[in-house]
């Protein structure tokens, strides 16, 4: 979701650089951001305190970080795109689901005015960073949250008589390398829209990025080990995308209501 759908990763940019640039520190580099992107919030500090070194403690840093946020917040916006991309999708009959690390509170200051884009998601769709459902330490790059998305997806579809989703006909969007291989790991094919920022970072490895190959592999549990996963080189389970205005359904098979 965030630097995916709505601006809230430069939002994160700022208020984290605010805070540095109050201790004299210089702002957070894509390199160290790279690492943060997509993770939840636990994980990403610990990251995020190793490199700083901040003169104060996490908590200090949290609750002025907590401030700017509910400061800037509010003020999020649609990245290019993706309001039609969400009214297309919805419109085909394209099952959706929300798979995000921002936790209910963020994600209620992120979202709150903006209805018309997020409506699109039921209730019962929306997987956040501190759904009690997600074990601790399995937050992307982990597969769990958007297993879980699929979950409550056939769920719903179970309910109403309709067949189940598989995952090789899931399809992921995200903006982090975390998420490219949490998708990855849920066997699913994925969609990289990375930041500019990110994806200087990153130049010349676009293909490693979609393959799922970047991250660590200590926290692979055996069944994990799913078709799509461990990913090779250009095997056609994933695509970069500069924005989401450039996506191209019938590259999926989707059907755009006249």
């Amino acid at each position: 979701m965030d630097g995916l759908l709505i601006d809230s990763e430069d939002i994160y940019s700022l208020v984290t650089d605010t805070i540095l640039s109050n201790y004299s520190r210089p702002p957070l580099p894509w390199h160290i951001k790279a690492q943060l992107q997509g993770r939840p919030g636990p994980a990403a500090d610990a990251i995020f305190q190793s490199w700083a070194k901040l003169p104060i403690s996490s908590s200090e840093f949290s609750a002025q970080s907590v401030a700017l946020k509910e400061k800037h917040f509010p003020s999020t916006k649609p990245l290019p795109g993706v309001p039609a991309l969400l009214r297309n999708l919805e419109e085909a009959g394209v099952q959706l689901a929300l798979a995000t690390s921002s936790n209910k509170r963020n994600f209620g200051l992120k979202t709150a005015h903006l209805p018309e884009l997020f409506g699109c998601f039921a209730e019962e769709r929306r997987v956040l960073g501190d759904d009690e459902r997600i074990k601790p330490g399995r937050g992307k790059p982990a597969p769990d949250i958007y297993l879980l998305a699929m979950e409550m997806v056939n769920m719903g579809l179970s309910r109403r008589g309709e067949k189940e989703v598989r995952r090789e006909e899931c399809l992921v969007f995200e903006d982090s390398v975390q998420g490219i291989e949490a998708g990855r790991r849920s066997g699913m094919r994925v969609v990289w829209c990375p930041h500019p920022g990110l994806a200087k970072e990153f130049k010349g490895r676009d293909e490693m990025v979609l393959a799922g190959q970047i991250g660590e592999r200590s926290d692979v549990e055996e069944k994990e080990i799913v078709p799509g996963w461990p990913g090779e080189i250009s095997d056609g389970w994933g695509e970069k995308l500069e924005s989401l205005e450039h996506f191209d359904y019938t590259k999926y098979g989707i059907k755009l209501v006249a």
